[in-house]
């Protein structure tokens, strides 16, 4: 008896109701991301506050969302909460907890890259009259940037793929979807190599995307400095 079917293989393929788990996972992944980035951008300008207290409280997000799994957070979220009266959907308590746990890591890929601008450019732009939102905006983020998106880029990877983590609390992505199928059918093998296929085509579309960005702000860097010797 077999245990691969090459007709079921095919004829899941190209499922709509696998195609809308590919869907779910892509926004999944933007929402999140948007979400994580607002929130770690904000943690880091914290991390690098003058106050002690607003220090602490950042370093102890980071420690606390770091330290943990994002499973043990889903959990929390979705069922511990409401035994305190707070309530969310699935999809409320994936993106919160896709949010939360991104931005942990954005936060530390984000201060990295402004502290590796020098510190003499926002000097002399304030000696100029520059405000710090002004400075931040033209002087330091600019420059920020193209230190931050190759660690950005793998984060973008690597939540496409922790996504799936969301399908213990049935928020219905890729593999939640696929499970439900697996239960229905039992053809076990041909949909996880489905759902596989499918999260390999997201992760590679992503690195060629990231690699064309990267391309274009080192050809610029590079225009620049070009520029600077002349």
């Amino acid at each position: 008896m077999s245990l691969w079917s090459w007709s079921g293989f095919f004829g899941y393929l190209f499922n709509p109701f696998i195609l809308g788990g590919v869907f779910t996972t892509i926004w999944l992944t933007a929402v999140s991301l948007i979400a994580g980035l607002i929130l770690g951008f904000a943690l880091a300008l914290m991390r690098r506050s003058s106050l002690r207290p607003v220090q602490i409280l950042a370093k102890a997000y980071i420690w606390l969302f770091r330290g943990t799994p994002l499973l043990v957070q889903l959990i929390a979220i979705y069922t511990a909460l409401p035994q305190f009266g707070i309530r969310f959907s699935v999809i409320e308590a994936a993106l919160l907890g896709l949010a939360l746990n991104e931005a942990a890591y954005l936060a530390e890929i984000i201060r990295a890259g402004i502290e590796a601008v020098p510190v003499g450019q926002a000097r002399a732009a304030r000696a100029l009259g520059m405000t710090e939102r002004q400075i931040m905006r033209y002087i330091v983020m600019p420059q920020a940037f193209k230190v931050i998106i190759p660690p950005l880029g793998n984060s973008v990877n690597g939540l496409l793929k922790t996504t799936s983590v969301t399908s213990v609390i049935s928020m219905e992505e890729l593999l939640r979807r696929t499970q439900v199928l697996i239960q229905e059918r039992f053809m076990v093998l041909e949909l996880f190599a489905v759902a596989a296929i499918y999260y390999l085509l997201l992760t590679t579309l992503w690195d060629l995307f990231q690699s064309h960005i990267e391309k274009r702000f080192g050809q610029a860097d590079s225009r620049l400095s070009v520029t600077d010797r002349g």
